[in-house]
């Protein structure tokens, strides 16, 4: 490799001789001015940019909310005590196994064990509280859980359309960001 730069832009002159005994070669011409700037734009800015338009000022809109359809109340009452439901069974499941992994029951049993003495036969909380029957109960809850909530919100959204009536109803004011 040659110690010479190669880069015809790197040298200081027009010309590069090549490193071997080839003919000269000439480096393209640079501009030597620059594109006229308009006496207007402020230092530091891009000319022929468009300034952007001021924001505009948040608009605000004062609503009544004077009744609330029952139907629709009941049918999203009803789905989301649906997945409470769900939530609930699916947690006595998870309870359920962390405490029979980490050997709570047993402890349970030898406590039990403890205090009734010699006397008693022995005591399987197991028996009593298995998986099959905490998920049965936990069922049971789900369902009551589920028509409780359902006829609950089904009757506020009724007493709320009663006393619209009588007050007018809940004020809201909405904005634009």
């Amino acid at each position: 490799m040659s110690s010479t730069n190669s880069n015809p832009r790197a040298t200081a002159g027009n010309s590069v001789r090549s490193s071997g005994s080839g003919p000269r070669v000439n480096a393209p011409a640079r501009p030597t001015q620059r594109p006229a700037s308009s006496s207007s734009a402020r230092p530091g800015s891009r000319p022929g940019l468009v300034k952007p338009a001021p924001k505009a000022k948040a608009r605000k809109a004062r609503l009544l909310v004077s009744k609330v359809d029952p139907w629709s109340v009941l049918k999203m009452s009803f789905l989301l005590s649906v997945a409470l439901g769900i939530v609930t069974v699916v947690a006595a499941i998870v309870i359920w196994t962390v405490l029979d992994l980490t050997g709570i029951f047993d402890r349970v049993n030898q406590l039990l064990g403890e205090i009734a003495g010699s006397e008693g036969a022995g005591f399987d909380l197991r028996q009593f509280a298995s998986l099959g029957q905490v998920v049965s109960f936990a069922t049971i809850i789900a369902v009551v859980n589920v028509v409780l909530l359902t006829a609950l919100a089904m009757l506020s959204a009724v007493l709320y359309n009663i006393s619209s009536t009588l007050v007018g109803g809940i004020g809201v004011t909405l904005t634009d960001d």
